[in-house]
């Protein structure tokens, strides 16, 4: 449980009153909707800005090195790090910084935090602040899982988390750090009148996992700021510095970051980045809307266990699990529009980033930048290969624990003898498969090869129309995989659920 504890004061409206006040925000893709809430405030955008350091003739940026060991630039400019409780007259005429956290929820290699103490002049005070957005974190009952319409609980907890340590990191700066609830337009001019002060109660989690991690499992961190992606770049740098030796074939730790910047970079220079419809560098494709494939795959009763259990998993997956999840519901078996499952990553994954996960599910789902549509992940070959005994599957789908390995994967396959062995009838307590996998796949080839063809007969510019008309002649021409198996979903697998 996490708890939010706000106490008002007249301190920081004492403080403010006097002397100009700037305002520093910690990451330059600010929202247009937060951008209109806030129009006269002046933003001073996070890049990777150069500053004079103490000594004569040399450089210095915050990027190379982590901000709590960088003495010169803590004592730079006075001691900016304050206790929120001090407010006095001495404060008429200071300058004072306000620094908005958004994404970049740390101390070390934050450029923006070394841009607001160079606002704060005249012994006056930065203060830093995080505004809770109800756009972001509202209760919706009408979610599918508990939660936020855009985020999930999982996701919300690993930002309070996030929270409860940078206060802890600014604590020991002797500063606190300020949390605030409402639209960011509103509570950043309210930050002229008001101070604020939150505490937290961390929520108490299992450190275990299911697995050990094959991978960094950094990607959170990443996605919320708590670690530096120049940083991070710095210490795998020095890693492969002091060890010449490398894995056969040699693995690129930086070539993932580079990844994560790619998307950036083309998210923010193309229109529309996150949809089909008006993106320019996304196929035109009569993807289906079909809301009961959708839930089957989003609830894990796809009848497929490996498909199953990743979407089972808690809040976060391997990259390649996310592989065939995604090909699965688009071009692999369901057919389903790409954004749909974007927007379910969106809500449910504690690492879902908008530029990497609309262009991952574009790439997924070869919409764009990856467009050898033949190659498909299969539900059944694919964990096989990772996996032989379906440990995974057998923690995330219990129902299924007592299936003997050679059906763990196909467990309808299996003679009644051995489900009823099992405790596990298919069809009754676990779901019969909602799709043959070799005919909706080559159902799924055909349709995306019509709709190359026509993105390449029209140059790209297809209407509304045309992708209706190529509808109708799909539907005419390939076997439906448009209507989910009923006969399965009465039970359904008990199951941990994932929020």
């Amino acid at each position: 449980m996490v708890v939010v504890v706000v106490v008002a004061s007249l301190a920081l409206f004492a403080l403010l009153a006097f002397g100009p006040f700037s305002i520093f925000y910690s990451n330059p893709l600010v929202t247009c909707r937060q951008a209109e809430q806030v129009p006269q405030l002046h933003f001073l955008a996070s890049r990777r800005h150069r500053f004079p350091a103490t000594k004569k003739g040399e450089e210095s940026c915050l990027g190379d090195r982590p901000l709590e060991k960088d003495s010169n630039a803590i004592t730079r400019g006075g001691n900016y790090f304050q206790s929120m409780s001090m407010a006095s007259s001495s404060f008429s005429g200071s300058g004072n910084a306000l620094m908005w956290f958004r994404k970049g929820l740390r101390i070390h290699d934050n450029p923006a935090l070394e841009c607001a103490s160079r606002g704060v002049t005249g012994g006056g005070f930065l203060y830093p602040v995080f505004v809770i957005d109800p756009h972001y974190m509202e209760p919706d009952p009408r979610a599918s899982s508990p939660g936020s319409s855009r985020a999930g609980l999982n996701r919300i907890r690993f930002l309070l988390e996030s929270l409860k340590d940078l206060d802890l990191s600014l604590r020991k700066l002797g500063s606190r750090l300020l949390v605030m609830k409402g639209e960011p337009g509103e509570v950043l001019i309210n930050c002229l009148k008001q101070k604020w002060v939150a505490t937290f109660e961390k929520p108490k989690g299992d450190p275990s996992a299911f697995l050990r991690p094959a991978t960094t499992t950094l990607s959170p961190y990443l996605k919320f700021g708590c670690v530096s992606s120049r940083y991070f770049y710095q210490c795998i740098q020095d890693v492969y510095t002091r060890n010449k030796k490398h894995t056969s074939p040699p693995v690129s730790l930086l070539g993932q970051l580079l990844w994560r910047d790619f998307f950036y970079t083309v998210a923010f220079g193309t229109p529309n980045f996150d949809q089909m419809r008006g993106n320019k560098i996304c196929k035109q494709i009569p993807w289906n809307d079909n809301d009961e494939l959708l839930t089957a795959w989003r609830e894990a009763k796809t009848g497929y266990p490996w498909i199953d259990a990743i979407m089972t998993q808690w809040g976060w997956m391997h990259h390649l699990a996310r592989h065939c999840v995604a090909c699965f519901l688009t071009r692999g078996d369901l057919f389903v529009h790409w954004e749909k499952g974007r927007d379910v990553f969106e809500r449910l994954l504690i690492d879902s980033d908008w530029a990497i996960n609309s262009g991952n599910w574009m790439w997924l789902s070869c919409s764009s930048f990856f467009y050898q549509y033949n190659r498909i992940y299969s539900p059944i070959s694919f964990g096989k290969k990772y996996d032989p005994n379906g440990n995974y599957i057998r923690h995330f789908l219990p129902i299924l624990k007592d299936m003997p390995k050679e059906y763990i994967y196909e467990p309808w396959t299996a003679p009644l003898s051995v489900q009823t062995k099992a405790k596990c009838i298919i069809g009754k307590d676990y779901p019969k498969p909602m799709v043959s996998h070799d005919s909706a796949s080559k159902d799924c080839k055909q349709k995306l090869a019509a709709a190359y063809e026509l993105n390449k007969k029209l140059n790209g510019v297809v209407s509304e129309e045309d992708l209706k008309v190529l509808q109708r002649k799909l539907d005419a021409t390939c076997d439906s995989v448009l209507n989910p198996v009923h006969s399965h979903s009465s039970s359904g697998a008990k199951r941990q659920r994932r929020s």
